[in-house]
């Protein structure tokens, strides 16, 4: 049976070349919300693809709003695959220790007071 460290490790392994290969076999064609946004404002047809300058736009005036520091999961199209391998490797070892902070955090609220 494997112990706690080797499974986090495996884990963490797996969860990068997941993310890895994403960068190569993922879709560029925007789906789930991204598309019904381009259905709703009528720059895609529901069963068609979608065009090369459909952009989505947001009434943001007034309104809270903000800028990705990694957006659509890359460094920007000059970096090109490069880019989006090193955002993935950064949001998956950021993400790793957010959850491992928030775990010591319960674990150590849980424990009686001496």
């Amino acid at each position: 049976m494997m112990d706690n460290k080797t499974f986090i490790i495996a884990g963490i392994i797996v969860a990068l070349l997941i993310g890895v290969l994403a960068v190569f076999l993922a879709s560029g064609d925007p789906d789930g919300l991204e598309s019904t946004a381009l259905v709703v404002q009528g720059q895609k047809e529901l069963t068609g693809g979608t065009p090369e300058n459909a952009e989505i736009h947001e009434d943001t005036a007034g309104k809270f709003s903000y800028s990705s520091p990694m957006p659509d999961y890359s460094l920007g199209e000059q970096m090109g695959p490069l880019g989006s391998i090193i955002a993935i490797v950064f949001g998956t070892i950021l993400a790793f220790f957010v959850v491992l902070g928030l775990a010591y955090g319960i674990k150590t609220a849980g424990k009686p007071a001496k």
